[in-house]
């Protein structure tokens, strides 16, 4: 069944063509990737997609199915501020969805009547799975206080609470855009399972490369304003466009001889006056066109000195570190040695924002001492990024470091060439930072934090809003970077390319140094898992799976009883009325005794379960 069909569809912003006479098709079980460097276009697609931008072009048509239903995961949701989380995440026509929204609020407000009256509607609409599942995809997703209104929530939070309330719904086409941001790894990889279902369809914007090769089978690029299809996984998309790059070179390498000799023709013949001329020059235009629209694929240039690092680095010395009665850091001592390149990992709010602060001396231990080396420069890419004036020009807010900056032999480069060197060309040097995306702006922040030739760089999630090609060049210059290096970063492929050891957070303020990247700390903590489960009596697995078991039967018994304790009550302020018929007293009374023998054998059984 196809879901969606995009024919002849262009968009523009101004002079800017972001996408030219595009064709897509997904059907129903299709798992898309799609890639582009930033500011071509891939959320713009996604809008147009979802229906949210118009599109451009004579013949242009876009068609989704009537019969599916269609959810969008933007990058920066449009929640209502004065939502509820409660609100947020259950906000649909979905009759089950309603009915579980009205049961969560009557138990925040532990209103029994109310908690009695939408269990008995749950019971109806057979959403008991649908509530289980509801709870399950919050605690995944961390979302707990279900009062919290949603303009005091950060931008990670709204994020989990938009990708929770399309989860819940269960559409049939999930259209995401980097649906992985603000998730931490223990997130990602549960997000991962989720998507990965066979039966999920679905369009994704995602720069989290382990992910997209777990969950898609396909991955479209968006270059040059058309669309190109790799079957496969990452691994086969970089071959397939290597492929695709040497063939085209080729081609365009034969062309412009072509065009060089019909150059010279046309030069020789300025009035052609035969059809057979006429032909030959219509083809001389379409082959120019074809030539000069032809642009080479440039790549983010960094060549950049590194100031040299001394002997002593930075020391830790049993540090200690709480904030009141919580402890972070405790007996935290370590030296740093040169070329070493770190990863910090741990679920959020386990202090790794902290433990950077200490090594920088931006937080002030408690007790023990940190030891900073005088040759050594710190540079701190952080995750709040770049907050310059915004009517600050691009150029502008790289002259404030620096007009020049030196190379190796003496040579130097100046703020205009070092901006081209990081994709801004000369057309966007005067544009205001308000109007860069946000990707762009995270590259700017990059630029700044290299101009100032750190010899101990920090990146605490550098991946977040920056596209694939640039992560690459990226990676391609920290693997060869000479100072110190601490990564923090939820793109378990950035990591494991780079880090030789990590620090996990685990918890409970102890750091474990361990020695190997994160795909083998995972490797050894799902065979860790692996050995204590199968270590664990076939009749404690047995007895497990009875106990929840039981515990879903003892929860339908309390539900039974709580119904026929409340009918028993109402049948007793019956009796209170004088008025009744001896018919009408006869026939409350029988139904009274058949009340009470019910409650009694249930409250038996009741009994029976608990002691088991």
């Amino acid at each position: 069944m196809q879901y969606l069909s995009l024919e002849h569809v262009s968009k523009s912003y101004g002079e800017k063509v972001l996408f030219s006479d595009i064709d897509l098709s997904i059907s129903k079980g299709q798992k898309i990737a799609l890639i582009a460097k930033n500011g071509t276009g891939k959320t713009t697609l996604l809008r147009v997609i979802a229906g949210i931008d118009g599109v451009e072009g004579e013949n242009a048509s876009i068609q989704i199915s009537k019969e599916i239903k269609t959810a969008f995961l933007m990058q920066n949701p449009d929640l209502d501020p004065e939502a509820t989380a409660i609100d947020a995440i259950f906000d649909s026509k979905n009759p089950a969805l309603q009915a579980i929204r009205k049961y969560e609020e009557a138990l925040i407000l532990n209103d029994q009547a109310q908690i009695q009256k939408n269990m008995l509607l749950l019971d109806d609409l057979k959403a008991w799975d649908i509530e289980a599942k509801s709870k399950e995809i919050m605690y995944k997703l961390k979302i707990t206080n279900m009062e919290q209104k949603v303009g005091t929530m950060s931008g990670g939070q709204q994020k989990r609470l938009a990708l929770a309330r399309i989860l819940i719904d269960e559409p049939d086409f999930f259209i995401l855009d980097e649906p992985t941001n603000h998730l931490d790894l223990d997130m990602i990889e549960w997000l991962e399972e989720y998507l990965a279902k066979s039966s999920l369809t679905l369009f994704m914007v995602t720069h989290d490369r382990y992910f997209l090769d777990k969950v898609c089978n396909e991955i479209i690029e968006l270059e040059g304003g058309k669309l190109y299809t790799y079957r496969g996984s990452y691994k086969d998309y970089l071959e397939k466009k290597a492929l695709r790059i040497a063939n085209d070179a080729a081609n365009l390498d034969k062309a412009k001889k072509l065009f060089s000799r019909e150059l010279e023709w046309m030069r020789r013949q300025p009035q052609a006056r035969g059809t057979k001329a006429k032909s030959r020059i219509d083809d001389f235009y379409e082959l120019k066109a074809e030539v000069s629209g032809h642009s080479q694929d440039k790549a983010m240039n960094i060549k950049l000195l590194t100031t040299r690092l001394g002997s002593k680095i930075v020391e830790l010395h049993n540090v200690n570190k709480a904030f009141g009665e919580v402890p972070i850091v405790e007996n935290l001592s370590y030296k740093f040695k040169k070329g070493e390149k770190l990863g910090i990992i741990g679920a959020n709010g386990t202090g790794k924002s902290s433990l950077i602060k200490l090594i920088t001396e931006e937080l002030k231990p408690d007790t023990g001492k940190v030891i900073i080396g005088e040759t050594v420069v710190f540079g701190h890419y952080s995750q709040e990024g770049l907050i310059p004036d915004n009517d600050k020009m691009v150029i502008d807010v790289v002259r404030d470091i620096a007009e020049y900056l030196p190379l190796e032999k003496g040579l130097k480069i100046s703020a205009e060439q070092l901006l081209e060197r990081f994709l801004f060309p000369r057309h966007q040097h005067r544009v205001y930072f308000s109007q860069l995306s946000g990707g762009e702006k995270r590259r700017l922040y990059l630029l700044t934090i290299l101009m100032k030739n750190p010899n101990f760089l920090i990146l605490d999630e550098p991946t977040n809003d920056l596209d694939i090609p640039t992560l690459n060049v990226l990676e391609d210059y920290l693997a060869e970077y000479s100072g110190c290096l601490i990564i923090v970063t939820h793109d378990r492929y950035f990591m494991d390319k780079l880090v030789d050891h990590l620090f996990v957070l685990e918890g409970g303020c102890q750091i474990r140094d361990y020695n190997g990247n994160y795909s083998d700390y995972r490797a050894e903590r799902k065979q860790l898992m692996k050995e204590s489960e199968s270590a664990q009596k076939p009749t404690e697995i047995k007895e497990t799976k009875l106990a929840y078991a039981d515990s879903k039967a003892i929860k339908q018994l309390e539900r039974a009883i709580q119904n026929l304790e409340k009918r028993k009550q109402e049948i007793n302020e019956m009796f209170n009325d004088a008025s009744l018929s001896i018919d009408k007293i006869t026939e409350l009374g029988s139904e009274l005794n058949k009340i009470n023998e019910e409650i009694e054998a249930k409250e038996m059984e009741w009994l029976e379960k608990m002691e088991q």
